[in-house]
C-alpha cells in the first residue's frame, strides 16, 4: 500500500476504529473490523509507515484542570523575512496555551486557538506573548461560551476504498 494507492474498506475501518480508541488491543481491533490479529497488524504499521497515522495520543478533559477558556485570536500580520517567519513559528510552536494556528483568507492573516485560566490571565498574555510576536500589528478575539462539538476524528465515510 503506498500513499497514492487507495486504501481499502479494511483500512478505512482500521482508522475508524483507531480514531475512537487507540489503546484498543491489536486483538480487539481485528475482531471489531473483520480479521485475524497478524493481518490486522501488519496492516496498521503499513498504515503508520505511510503517513496515514501520524500519532496516537491521550485526549484529556481541559475541565478536569479548573476553569478553562477557549478564545481564538485574529491577528493582523505585516509582512515578515525569512528570519523573523521562523521566529514567529517557533513561538508559536514552543507556547503551550496556543492549541492550534492557521493562516487565513481574509481581512486577518492568522487564527491562533488559546486555552486560558481566565480573562485576566488572557489579558496579560496578549500583552506579554501575542503582541511581542514578530510581526504582529493588530488582534481581535472571540471568546467561546459553549463548546457544541470539539472532534479528532477526520470524516472516512466519503473515503472511496478498493
Amino acid at each position: 500500500m503506498s500513499a497514492q494507492e487507495p486504501l481499502s474498506s479494511i483500512d478505512i475501518r482500521i482508522l475508524e476504529q483507531i480514531q475512537n480508541d487507540s489503546s484498543l488491543s491489536t486483538s480487539d481491533l481485528a475482531d471489531r473490523v473483520g480479521l485475524s490479529q497478524s493481518p490486522c497488524w501488519r496492516r496498521l504499521q503499513r498504515l503508520k509507515e505511510d503517513g496515514y497515522i501520524k500519532g496516537q495520543v491521550a485526549l484529556l478533559d481541559r475541565h478536569k484542570f479548573g476553569g478553562s477558556l477557549m478564545l481564538f485570536a485574529y491577528l493582523k500580520m505585516t509582512t515578515l523575512t525569512d528570519d523573523k517567519r521562523a521566529e514567529f513559528l517557533r513561538r508559536i510552536e514552543t507556547t503551550p496555551e496556543i492549541l492550534e494556528c492557521h493562516t487565513l483568507f481574509g481581512e486577518k492573516d492568522i487564527m491562533l486557538k488559546v486555552i486560558a485560566p481566565s480573562m485576566d490571565w488572557y489579558q496579560k498574555f496578549i500583552f506579554n506573548v501575542i503582541l511581542k510576536l514578530p510581526g504582529v500589528v493588530d488582534i481581535q478575539s472571540t471568546v467561546t461560551l459553549t463548546e457544541l462539538k470539539s472532534t479528532t476524528a477526520i470524516p472516512l465515510r466519503g473515503v472511496r476504498a478498493i
